[in-house]
């Protein structure tokens, strides 16, 4: 039977270090049966960030697989608090930000790097949300992609 973990093996990413707040915040909240992340980034293995803004720094295909990079930073925020990928039953929502050029008009595309990777962690019918996807003027530490999430969780998880 096919699993959030065992889909994620299948991909054969490699997850980084889970952030640890930099501020005076959760990295993620359980309230009752819903998983809040707050905003992460592109912590990379080696617990280095990926820095630039989009359309200046890094090209559309480089934002993208920064967005990536911030999924692979949300998921291992769950695997360290919750124990495994399987406690989650879907996504429900997925805000993600892009730090970029004034006249960069792809968000959409670059937050699927990150939509991307939990369709293929959850399935189409569980790892899509509804998600909103904007451009800021500038983002902590000048990284590329920030995303926060909210996440539904499996009954008595």
């Amino acid at each position: 039977m096919e699993t959030p973990e065992s889909n994620f093996s299948k991909l054969g990413l490699i997850l980084p270090p889970a952030p640890k707040p930099l501020g005076v915040y959760k990295p993620c909240l359980i309230d009752g049966k819903y998983l809040y992340l707050s905003g992460h980034g592109t912590v990379q293995e080696d617990g280095s960030l990926i820095i630039g803004r989009v359309g200046l720094d890094l090209d559309v295909e480089s934002g993208k697989l920064a967005a990536r990079q911030v999924g692979l930073a949300m998921l291992s925020t769950i695997k360290a608090n919750l124990g495994s990928l399987n406690r989650v039953k879907r996504v429900i929502k997925v805000l993600g930000m892009v730090n970029c050029t004034e006249d960069f008009k792809k968000h959409p595309y670059v937050i699927n790097g990150c939509s991307e990777l939990f369709a293929h962690v959850w399935g189409d019918q569980n790892g899509i949300g509804v998600r909103s996807a904007v451009g800021m003027g500038s983002l902590p530490d000048n990284i590329p992609v920030e995303v926060e999430a909210m996440f539904e969780l499996h009954e008595g998880a």
